[in-house]
């Protein structure tokens, strides 16, 4: 997996950050979460193209989704004939669907938008996108991107001690099926160690943090929390409905993520945004600020 942070700011641009969107690629797939305006120029600058399959908005305010109306747009005049989903909390969907129609263009292609609630898992080969409850003033989303357990690990040399021929029969038996060699029953369990985990991936969107979030981003392979606010501001935090860098620290400690990634962070620190960092890190050293193109590869865990 790749994720590629295209705005970290909160609530408005600045110079150096746009405002909130992320793009997550896996494998031939491509991914959105949340679009907020200038997300498709980011996309260019950043590289990203735009073959996305679906975009999952953590909540509709402005920051976070009206970057699609350009977006789509531009898909339209670049000819796009596939059709593109759009995922939004439940409730949401008459706000979305305006903006996909605003003005007199119609795109040329097909445009769904579904309602969710937490745990209507978006379930696809190989994983699902399980959606979350978080705390924020409005209905919100969080989602994690959750992969399948892998195939345990296939010993050719142990098979070929076997007699067992390399081919099709070294593939059945990785997928667990029992074969027959030279009058013999051969199984999985003689040759496949145990299973592995699939890789993990939490976007939190905007939220003050929370206990269900701990147990969501348990074993993440990354978390990715919002941090607007330093502690000392913690009380203008909970009023707004945003966590502090070290609140977010602690939600990645408590849940044993492996990494922790901070983003959504307020135009006040733009002189020193890594001030946000340093106090994650008293916390949680693996704590990192992302900034506009960032790029984290997540690796299938050893």
């Amino acid at each position: 997996m790749r994720v590629t942070f295209l705005g970290t700011a909160a609530a408005r641009p600045t110079v150096r950050r746009n405002v909130s969107a992320i793009h997550l690629q896996r494998e031939g797939e491509h991914f959105l979460f949340d679009c907020g305006e200038g997300t498709q120029r980011q996309m260019m600058r950043y590289g990203t193209g735009f073959a996305i399959d679906d975009i999952f908005f953590s909540h509709l305010h402005a920051d976070h989704f009206l970057g699609v109306i350009g977006l789509l747009r531009t898909m339209g005049l670049q000819d796009r004939s596939e059709p593109i989903r759009l995922w939004c909390s439940r409730g949401s969907e008459g706000i979305l669907r305006q903006a996909v129609n605003l003005g007199v263009e119609r795109v040329p292609f097909a445009v769904s938008i579904t309602g969710l609630e937490p745990g209507d898992d978006v379930v696809r080969e190989g994983y699902r996108i399980h959606p979350f409850a978080t705390d924020h003033r409005m209905k919100s989303l969080g989602y994690a991107v959750i992969e399948d357990e892998r195939l345990g690990r296939f010993d050719p040399e142990r098979a070929r001690e076997m007699g067992i021929p390399e081919g099709p029969l070294w593939g059945r038996l990785h997928r667990g099926e029992a074969i027959e060699v030279d009058g013999r029953t051969v199984t999985a369990e003689d040759l496949v160690g145990p299973s592995r985990p699939g890789r993990k991936v939490v976007y939190t969107g905007d939220t003050k943090p929370s206990d269900s979030i701990v147990e969501v981003a348990r074993g993440a392979d990354l978390l990715i929390h919002e941090a607007t606010f330093v502690e000392e501001e913690a009380d203008r935090a909970r009023a707004t409905g945003h966590s502090t860098a070290r609140e977010a620290a602690r939600v990645g400690e408590r849940a044993g993520a492996l990494r922790l990634a901070l983003t959504h962070i307020s135009p006040r620190y733009a002189d020193d945004p890594r001030r946000l960092e340093r106090e994650a890190r008293k916390v949680f050293p693996e704590a990192i600020i992302a900034r506009d193109g960032l790029v984290i590869e997540v690796p299938y865990p050893a």
